[in-house]
């Protein structure tokens, strides 16, 4: 893009660098209990985030302070290239030539990712400052390049350390003569945790995406990445967006303070690999753009300042979703006959889906286990270790006595995982959530008289719009999908289908397939299979695919899918022996009869609990 600004001290934007050549029974889920009494709120504060970790106002300007000051780029990395003569390295970088300039309005979830580490040293020699672009794709969530997250060598950033998100703005963070930041109206975040994608690979800048995650929510509006079967979104011509506050010049170091935007067409994987060679791999990349001209006149390309921002296909019912993510691109962006490249999200949505989703109880990767002991009603959180639990923590009984439901999820969307319950008297179910304001449970009220439901679930998202929903099963076996509206509310309910009634067990939390769609797993009643519901990100009948059975599970009598158990990205599943073993089975990712693989056991002593989150 032309025209911008330039800060007062020289900034270098993150940027890969890459060469490019031219060339339950029900036991487990639905248990009664006796007494009745209004669900209480006595719970612990949330681990996720502990009351002294964030860090303060003060801390995250002079991390800002310290990235605007930078002279570095991310990950970076250096390749001959045969798009020019030159026989010498090339540096490859992604930024914005041409285009327009934007308001915050057109694109809300735009985040600026700053990180600023002073290694602890009192010189400044060895001080690392740089730059990325992002997009909120949940409250808590930022979708961003893999390349921003880990450095040349493959070691990671540490953002919960040393890096600071700015939301809010079209703006680009900036200060004055004596260091005072400015933030133009946005909001400052602190980082809490980060996931890269594991087979990122630094040097062909492969499989390049990352999330990072946020100490709190965001009020900016967040956009969705684009599913997996997306094939319309990619097709040669299509008309893509992207944005951000990258370089606007070939010529100078100038970036621009403003948002700025542009619309480049989809290039098929033919035209990207004739470009590029073997460094174009299809299916992880897309290309798109007209091919450089030489020269800023004629070239509109993403440059440096841009890695890490979303690339935009907005749909014939006006939905926007995110199809890529900046990458890399040739060195000064206009070489002749070259193309700006993207992470292909349709690829990595299944991957990156399980990071979005994954608010837990303890604050880290993986989903931990809530537990009710049928004696007296004490509520357990058992935290993950990855393929164990850690000693269970008590949660005191007052609060758990009278429901014969606890489900995990985060309605909301804040990224502190929440309860849905249910009363056994009234049959009413309440959103039991934390809230920062005021630092207690909020207990809202969010179906009544739901005593006949046979079964109640809390899948995440089913519809692909980003907000996790709710399925319920009546007495007559038919199932209602019940949309979220990310506040705990659900306007209207939509009619599934019948017969779920055959079922003595209906579990589902997060993705068993990666495909990023949320998915159910159930057994019958009658020869205890176990049959596989597999999400469509549709709504109402189309809402799961043909079942497949998966196995035959006659020895369990209780269930529970609380989500990534062991951290790899894929959803896990829990049964539990007559005997009182609990088993984890480590979700494969495949939709099929290896959908789990081998159990593992997690204890012994799970026969005392009669209700699993």
């Amino acid at each position: 893009m032309s025209g911008g600004g330039r800060h007062r001290r020289r900034i270098r934007i993150a940027v890969p660098v890459a060469a490019a050549g031219l060339a339950a029974v029900v036991a487990g889920a639905l248990l009664m209990s006796s007494a009745n009494a209004a669900p209480g709120s006595a719970l612990p504060t949330p681990s996720t985030r502990p009351t002294n970790s964030t860090p303060s106002q003060a801390v995250l300007e002079e991390r800002a302070a310290g990235a605007l000051a930078g002279d570095d780029i991310a990950g970076r990395v250096t390749r001959k290239t045969s798009l020019s003569a030159a026989t010498t390295p090339v540096h490859v970088d992604p930024k914005i030539i041409g285009g327009s300039t934007t308001t915050i309005s057109t694109a809300p979830w735009m985040a600026q990712l700053w990180y600023s580490d002073t290694k602890g040293t009192a010189s400044t020699a060895d001080d690392l400052g740089f730059f990325c672009g992002g997009s909120v794709v949940s409250p808590t969530k930022i979708l961003t390049a893999a390349h921003c997250t880990v450095d040349e060598n493959g070691k990671p950033y540490d953002w919960q350390a040393h890096g600071v998100v700015l939301t809010g703005t079209s703006q680009l963070l900036s200060s004055d003569a004596d260091d005072n930041i400015d933030l133009h109206g946005g909001t400052l975040s602190a980082p809490l945790r980060q996931w890269t994608h594991p087979s990122y690979n630094p040097d062909k800048i492969d499989n390049d995406i990352a999330v990072i995650t946020l100490a709190n929510p965001v009020t900016a509006k967040p956009i969705n990445m684009t599913s997996s079967g997306d094939t319309a979104s990619y097709k040669s011509g299509t008309n893509a967006t992207l944005y951000g506050w990258g370089r606007t010049s070939s010529a100078s170091q100038n970036i621009s303070q403003a948002l700025k935007t542009a619309v480049l067409p989809i290039n098929s994987d033919t035209t990207c690999a004739n470009a590029y060679g073997s460094w174009f791999i299809k299916g992880h990349m897309v290309c798109a753009g007209k091919p450089a001209t030489g020269s800023d006149t004629g070239t509109v390309s993403a440059c440096n300042g841009d890695s890490g921002g979303p690339l935009v296909v907005t749909d014939a019912a006006g939905v926007s979703r995110i199809v890529g993510v900046v990458s890399w691109g040739v060195e000064d962006c206009v070489t002749k006959g070259a193309y700006s490249v993207f992470s292909k999200v349709s690829t990595y949505v299944g991957a990156a889906y399980p990071r979005v989703e994954d608010t837990n109880l303890s604050g880290d990767h993986k989903a931990d286990l809530f537990l009710r002991r049928a004696s007296d009603g004490t509520g357990y959180e058992a935290d993950s270790k990855g393929t164990s639990f850690s000693a269970r923590l008590n949660l005191g009984s007052s609060q758990f006595k009278d429901l014969n439901l606890v489900l995990q999820s985060d309605l909301n969307r804040d990224g502190y995982q929440d309860y849905v319950i249910r009363q056994t008297a009234t049959g009413d179910v309440y959103w039991l959530h934390w809230m920062w304001s005021t630092r207690e449970w909020a207990n809202d009220k969010i179906f009544s008289d739901w005593k006949t439901r046979t079964r109640i679930v809390a899948p995440g998202d089913l519809t692909g719009d980003g907000l996790p929903d709710i399925l319920s099963v009546d007495s007559a076996g038919k199932m209602w999908e019940y949309p979220g509206a990310g506040n705990g509310t659900f306007p209207t309910r939509v009619y599934v289908g019948m017969g779920w009634n055959q079922y003595n067990s209906v579990r589902g939390h997060g993705d068993f397939t990666g495909d990023g769609k949320a998915d159910l797993i159930v057994r019958s009643s009658t020869g205890s299979y176990i049959y596989l519901y597999k999400g469509t990100g549709k709504t109402g009948a189309g809402a799961f695919s043909t079942r497949v059975k998966v196995r035959t599970w006659p020895d369990y009598n209780a269930f529970d899918a609380v989500g990534d158990v062991t951290g790899d990205g894929k959803a896990d599943f829990l049964a539990r022996t007559a005997g009182g073993t609990l088993y984890l089975y480590p979700g494969t990712g495949k939709a099929t009869s290896e959908i789990f693989a081998t159990r593992i056991s997690v204890g012994t002593d799970f026969k005392q609990f009669d209700i699993f989150g």
